[in-house]
């Protein structure tokens, strides 16, 4: 089965971005995929901050990423930035780690003055970490998000349209990179 890892930014639960992942998780579950969600919020601060590699939940998310086809990067634009606590998750992640892996990013922030944080923020980090297939994602403005009187969250039309453009582009780059890998090995093979 595809593995997907999903690393959500977000210092709190509340976080408007929850409600752009859940959508993503959910819409690919239901196309097969295994979906491992890494939560900077749910991991243990301490251990984040002091980059401790022998912690077993640092060692569990780290496997996650390493285990996966895809890497989706979830973040609230803070500051014309992605925020601190997914910087102390990148910076855990191997050099290499991001490396034959089709990342998708998703950032969320206050007004679409903060679109280019993917491209000048997020970006040469996930190259520096070997990523080289980076896709568009999406950039959405917290009004596109209302949270319902139940805690969960209900997404506007237009949201909904445009990550269902970015997750069906990337199942199709998926679809691509494992097919030259699989042909690939084939070729090995026959050496």
């Amino acid at each position: 089965m595809r593995r997907i890892a999903l690393i959500v930014g977000s210092p709190t639960h509340g976080s408007r971005l929850f409600g752009m992942t859940q959508y993503a998780a959910d819409r690919l579950a239901l196309s097969g995929f295994d979906i491992d969600l890494i939560s900077a919020a749910d991991l243990p601060a301490e251990d984040l901050l002091r980059a401790d590699f022998n912690s077993p939940v640092i060692k569990q998310a780290l496997a996650s990423v390493e285990q996966a086809d895809a890497v989706i990067i979830a973040s609230p634009v803070f500051k014309a930035s992605y925020s601190g606590a997914l910087k102390t998750v990148l910076d855990l992640i191997p050099q290499k780690g991001f490396q034959g892996k089709v990342v998708l990013p998703l950032f969320i922030g206050g007004t679409i003055a903060h679109l280019l944080a993917v491209d000048y923020a997020l970006k040469p980090v996930v190259s520096a970490l070997g990523g080289t297939n980076i896709l568009g994602g999406v950039f959405a403005v917290d009004q596109w998000i209302s949270r319902t009187e139940h805690g969960g969250f209900e997404l506007t039309e237009q949201l909904k349209e445009r990550l269902d453009t970015a997750l069906n582009e990337l199942e199709l780059e998926l679809e691509h990179y494992i097919s030259i890998s699989i042909n690939e090995r084939e070729e090995q093979a026959a050496v």
